[in-house]
């Protein structure tokens, strides 16, 4: 069955083209919970066997997830704290997982919103503190492009390279997975300790 939907993803996003991971990777981005491998997996896939560009899926990948991104960002400073946390349910955002992002958003700063595009259950939703705090739209668009274009690499990397092979591409993605959540550790002591200098 797993093969199947598989199967079907990949005819759809052959059939939609670009403009199909564009609309799929913003509904990825926005506070609907859909998960990005389904899209950009497949997608590498098929720039592996010639049917699509790396290049145009990473386009694609990037400008889907920044427009998500601002749906996000633009709700919350729009709607406000109060609003999202009597209504927020209905959106797929509950209270508990808007404590959950704003303290994530209050412990590791702007940069939060780099960080967060590469940790699973954080990423779609790190758009919404960030708009809380009415952070600054230029550093949030560039934070987000950066996190959200690592993210989209790895994904189309590894449909890519391993595409037909379900097992390994759930090996391979725990274990990066693993690997970025290190790597963001470390980036976030480096940039703490520039700023504490810097202070």
């Amino acid at each position: 069955m797993i093969q199947e939907l598989a199967q079907d993803l990949v005819d759809l996003i052959f059939d939609w083209g670009y403009l199909g991971i564009f609309i799929m990777m913003a509904i990825e981005s926005s506070f609907i919970p859909f998960p990005s491998e389904i899209v950009l997996v497949p997608a590498g896939y098929l720039a592996a066997k010639g049917d699509m560009s790396i290049a145009y899926i990473m386009g694609s990948a990037l400008g889907g997830s920044l427009v998500g991104a601002f749906v996000n960002y633009y709700l919350a400073l729009t709607l406000g704290r109060k609003f999202l946390l009597k209504f927020g349910k209905y959106f797929f955002i509950f209270p508990e997982t808007l404590d959950k992002m704003e303290n994530y958003f209050q412990s590791h700063g702007h940069i939060s919103t780099f960080t967060g595009r590469l940790i699973p259950g954080i990423r779609q939703l790190i758009s919404i503190p960030a708009g809380l705090a009415r952070m600054n739209i230029v550093e949030f668009s560039l934070f987000t492009t950066l996190g959200a274009g690592i993210w989209a690499l790895i994904l189309t990397f590894l449909g890519y390279f391993i595409g037909e092979n379900e097992t390994l591409i759930q090996e391979y993605l725990k274990e990066i997975t693993i690997i970025v959540f290190v790597l963001l550790v470390i980036l976030v002591w480096i940039y703490y300790t520039y700023q504490k200098r810097k202070a």
